[in-house]
């Protein structure tokens, strides 16, 4: 528990650091960065699964069989985002490539904090 505490914590300092130096991503301020890393959060936990599940299946399974499933999960953490836009009125992203970019920094960091917490 508190570990996912710590990666909301985290996931919503990098969204103000991407909204301070991403011209296409808006957020209005920390309390709002919290909201929207907890909403990531639990969108991801629970939409994140069927996403890549479906996108496996869309393309045939070809980057799963080609070891670069991160590539599914990271567009169905963009996906997840854009919803997170969408239910959010403090925090918009313009474009999907800016989602996908943000999914990859986010996934970045992830990796990094699980790396570091769990070593």
């Amino acid at each position: 528990m508190l570990q996912w505490l710590f990666h909301i914590l985290i996931d919503a300092v990098i969204l103000l650091i991407a909204a301070k130096y991403m011209a296409k991503v808006e957020l209005k301020g920390f309390k709002t960065a919290v909201i929207v890393a907890l909403l990531i959060g639990v969108l991801s936990f629970l939409l994140s699964w069927i996403l890549t599940a479906v996108l496996n299946v869309a393309t045939l399974g070809l980057f799963y069989f080609l070891g670069l499933g991160f590539i599914t999960r990271v567009v169905a953490y963009a996906i997840v985002i854009e919803i997170a836009d969408k239910m959010s009125k403090d925090f918009k992203t313009i474009g999907f490539t800016t989602s996908l970019l943000l999914a990859v920094i986010l996934a970045a960091v992830g990796a990094v904090v699980d790396a570091v917490l769990y070593n």
